[in-house]
């Protein structure tokens, strides 16, 4: 739920910190690209040229986000030698909407078809909320795909039940079309007495987190994928394949999340075999953006762990020879 004002003193140092290295000393426009994916333009930032040993990382938004919504995480994550992709999806931030009705199923093929567009073999797949639910989704569509998940207050448990549960899911919903549609404006960024009422329904404490980074993060609000989006959210149930996703999975959720409760955490650790999970106390929605700091380190030690790695069959092309784990040890 969301924090109280006078609570924010007691959410740690760590909350709203700025992460290390600092997104504000890049000049972002020269990492922006567009391609196209099934005849659409896509956006993304590239970030870091990435050693050939390791896995690129992509990084998937949730519903109304953009691909600032990782400016905290990029450059950390690309600090360790990883090449980092993080997309807008199909009609949010700059890309176009797709020709054929939004879904789930709809963007993990989007995110497998970047991939393939930009040649990079097996990659890292990080998402956030319904990029969550996406991730997971491009895991088991695309198992030759996908080394390893991250899951920060994944969609796709809860959420499936929502159309069965009119109050509970219309209050959810009404929280996000709120954020939606006041947040276009930078005037809200701008008065703190406005930021509560848009940002606390996913980040439990907005006055510690700088007005820079919410200025950035708004850019995603007011797309016109935002209501097909969020039905594509609510009419998919995918919980009965979860465990075909083989690869390992971290789990990272705030233990005070106001959209998506903190108990589908588990719910993913029990279905998908080879996951864990951690939660993060005093913490909202968006752990990523709350404590980046904390985050960051978590992923990337995630991401430096040995594990077997299964059979490819599918060939992805000359970027599917980078990246291979040596043994467990």
């Amino acid at each position: 739920m969301p924090g109280l004002p006078h609570r924010a003193r007691h959410a740690g140092d760590d909350y709203g910190a700025p992460a290390e290295p600092n997104w504000r000393e890049v000049n972002w426009r020269e990492h922006l690209h567009q391609v196209r994916v099934d005849g659409r333009i896509v956006n993304f930032a590239d970030y870091g040229s990435g050693s050939p040993d390791l896995h690129p990382v992509v990084l998937i938004h949730g519903l109304g986000g953009c691909w600032q919504n990782w400016l905290e995480n990029i450059r950390p994550i690309a600090a360790t030698g990883r090449r980092v992709i993080a997309l807008d999806l199909p009609g949010f931030g700059h890309s176009e909407p797709p020709d054929d009705e939004i879904s789930i199923s709809g963007y993990g093929r989007a995110v497998n078809a970047l991939c393939d567009e930009l040649d990079l073999g097996e990659v890292v797949l990080i998402g956030h909320s319904m990029g969550g639910f996406t991730a997971c989704e491009t895991a088991i569509q695309f198992p030759q795909r996908v080394e390893r998940v991250v899951l920060i207050s994944a969609a796709g448990i809860t959420t499936s039940d929502l159309m069965h549960q009119p109050i509970l899911g219309g209050a959810r919903i009404a929280a996000a079309l709120g954020t939606r549609a006041v947040a276009n404006s930078t005037t809200v960024v701008r008065r703190k007495r406005l930021r509560r009422p848009v940002y606390a329904s996913f980040i439990r404490y907005p006055d510690l987190i700088p007005t820079d980074f919410l200025f950035e993060i708004t850019q995603g609000s007011g797309r016109p994928a935002f209501n097909a989006a969020l039905r594509a959210i609510l009419s998919y149930d995918f919980r009965d394949r979860l465990p075909e996703i083989e690869v390992p999975v971290l789990i990272i959720w705030g233990y005070e999340d106001m959209l998506v409760p903190n108990s589908d955490a588990s719910k993913f650790e029990r279905l998908i075999p080879n996951a864990r999970k951690v939660v993060f106390e005093d913490t909202g929605h968006s752990a990523m953006m709350e404590r980046p700091q904390p985050v960051n380190d978590l992923m990337i030690e995630f991401l430096a762990e040995v594990h077997d790695a299964p059979e490819r069959e599918e060939d992805l092309g000359a970027a599917a020879t980078r990246g291979k784990q040596a043994d467990a040890v």
